[in-house]
């Protein structure tokens, strides 16, 4: 679970907080636990999702949805005899290896458009492309390099290129590279937990 000091909670209630990267989005996801009064409550990006008042059960599990994407779970155990834990599975998958296999599985690129911070998803599994949640039209076509996925942010050319990068340590596979031109220029890649290019991770 996500240890939180009182500057990050939004209420002093809200006892977790993670933030669940998807190709539609950077959701934050609070949960609120009242161990007094035995409320229960989620919330995404800050809109409560549901509440429940007086659970006598402290312990216990809670079922949501975010996005278009992930089944999440917030389990509360308790961790000693005065405390809780909070742990959050994704698409049963607990949160630290979902994170782990989202990175895997999406590449991600942020960059200021018109005064907007537009965030750029690859899904590698299907090749499509989402900009601010999203799905864009795209066409890919293969080059003697690679491959090169084609699209547009706010009527400017843009090329997703894909090319080989290194073989393996092991020499069993070839690394891929992707890289991502807004018109001529470079994007540079960004973590896929990044929400916004004030975000920054590089």
């Amino acid at each position: 679970f996500n240890s939180m000091s009182s500057g990050q909670l939004s209420t002093p209630s809200i006892v977790a907080k993670w933030e669940i990267p998807l190709s539609d989005g950077v959701y934050t996801v609070e949960f609120e636990h009242g161990t007094a009064s035995g409320t229960r409550a989620i919330f995404i990006n800050g809109k409560c999702i549901r509440r429940q008042e007086f659970k006598f059960a402290l312990i216990g599990e809670e079922h949501f949805k975010v996005g278009s994407e992930a089944h999440c779970t917030v389990q509360i155990k308790t961790v000693s005899s005065m405390d809780y834990g909070y742990f959050l599975l994704v698409n049963g998958l607990p949160f630290e290896q979902f994170l782990a296999n989202q990175a895997k599985q999406l590449k991600c690129w942020i960059l200021p458009v018109d005064g907007e911070s537009l965030r750029v998803v690859l899904r590698l599994d299907s090749m499509e492309v989402y900009s601010n949640g999203e799905q864009l039209d795209s066409m890919g076509e293969f080059t003697d390099e690679g491959s090169e996925t084609h699209f547009e942010l706010r009527g400017t050319p843009c090329m997703i290129r894909v090319t080989n990068s290194a073989t393996s340590a092991a020499g069993r596979r070839k690394l891929l590279k992707y890289t991502m031109y807004y018109g001529n220029n470079e994007v540079p890649e960004a973590a896929v937990d990044q929400m916004n290019i004030w975000d920054a991770h590089w």
